[in-house]
């Protein structure tokens, strides 16, 4: 009868612990860290948007020097990917058991390759920089450890187009892109401009790539022999840099706008004096350097990582990947699960990081924090921002 008591007794004191275990038995959580994953292209054609990852790493360091989250430092596991989807995959994989959410994933192909593993693993994923229709179509029960503040190339397209054709006079157009769901989405958005202009403006050329290609004369040859006003880059940076010099060598220079990942100053350096007059697209949740709430994120950045020197456009905007998750934990209160920073992000409402950009919000029913845009232009270094921020309608 005792040892049956006893047994009885043990049952009950493993039983009440169960809770107590259970606050602690979270993957990538302990009570002093909590381990976050990026994998991102540090090398490779996509190498310039490494900077991004850095970034949110850097603000990781400054978050952990003021005391952490919550009593527990961030502790970023950072993976070069070489804008490669399959050794993406394999990053998330090799991370899988040691993180508790990822981070600033990168790239369009990448993005698509990888949008299962999170839903598949319980793992929250805060902040994927491609195109944002990949989750628009995803299955809504799945959406649950999805949150994104990022343009939608098509909204942003059309921003452009129209921007252009009401503003510039834009009458002949002709877009380059690379040739996957980035450059594709760039294409529908200036197509259905052009479909509803009632002939006010025409597609003169539509010329793809491909993220492999560095011979670029040809496709230069095709946009000038278009006789396009204006052309449209939809492409990595330093593919636009190769076909602007290209454009020049054959005498052509329109008028041209770019998407938001050529946004960073850094191109005065990458494309030389081709870039002066360009017209690239601004995204929602970042500014541009010279504004000082940017300017003041990204000396902190420079102090912890000095490699970002020269890289603060990406370098912030990876950071504001990074402030979105920590805003998030700590909403999400001491005891931290994935249901927990769910909801802590799902709290976040009208919030400018830092005072950074148009604003975001989340809620239950809009995992889309920000789709916003504006115009920049390309003067004497710096890119200045012509336009206020325009809100798209979030898209999931």
């Amino acid at each position: 009868m005792k040892v049956q008591q006893g047994w009885i007794g043990f049952l009950v004191v493993c039983f009440l612990l169960i809770p107590v275990f259970g606050n602690t038995a979270v993957v990538g959580v302990t009570d002093t860290e909590v381990w976050v994953g990026i994998t991102t292209p540090l090398s490779g054609p996509a190498a310039l948007w490494g900077a991004t990852g850095q970034g949110a790493k850097a603000w990781a360091d400054y978050v952990n020097d003021q005391g952490g989250v919550h009593g527990r430092k961030i502790k970023v596991i950072l993976k070069d990917d070489g804008y490669n989807p399959a050794r993406a995959v394999a990053n998330l994989n090799e991370m899988k058991g040691k993180i508790f959410v990822v981070n600033a994933l990168l790239g369009t192909a990448v993005v698509n390759a990888c949008k299962d593993f999170f839903f598949d693993n319980k793992i929250p994923l805060i902040d994927a920089y491609g195109d944002v229709r990949i989750w628009a179509k995803y299955p809504k029960d799945k959406l649950k450890y999805i949150f994104v503040s990022y343009p939608d190339y098509e909204d942003e397209a059309r921003y452009l187009a129209n921007y252009s054709m009401k503003n510039m006079g834009s009458k002949k157009m002709a877009i380059f892109y690379q040739n996957d769901d980035y450059g594709k989405m760039g294409l529908e958005g200036i197509k259905m401009v052009v479909s509803a202009s009632q002939g006010k403006a025409q597609l003169a050329a539509a010329v793809p790539y491909e993220v492999t290609e560095r011979a670029l004369s040809t496709h230069a040859l095709k946009l000038k022999e278009s006789g396009a006003d204006t052309v449209y880059l939809y492409t990595t940076m330093s593919h636009a840099a190769l076909i602007l010099k290209e454009m020049a060598k054959v005498g052509y220079r329109p008028k041209t706008m770019v998407s938001f990942p050529m946004g960073d100053p850094v191109m005065f350096k990458v494309a030389g004096e081709v870039w002066e007059g360009v017209y690239p697209a601004g995204a929602g949740q970042v500014g541009v350097p010279g504004e000082k709430v940017m300017d003041r994120v990204a000396d902190i950045l420079i102090k912890y990582d000095p490699s970002l020197k020269g890289k603060e456009y990406l370098a912030v905007f990876g950071a504001v990947s990074m402030m979105t998750l920590a805003e998030g934990l700590k909403n999400a209160g001491k005891n931290l699960t994935q249901d927990s920073l769910i909801k802590g992000m799902e709290m976040i409402k009208n919030w400018k990081p830092e005072g950074i950009g148009a604003g975001m919000t989340f809620s239950p029913t809009r995992h889309h924090g920000v789709n916003g845009s504006r115009l920049l232009h390309a003067e004497k270094g710096t890119h200045v921002p012509i336009s206020e921020y325009v809100i798209h309608k979030p898209l999931f």
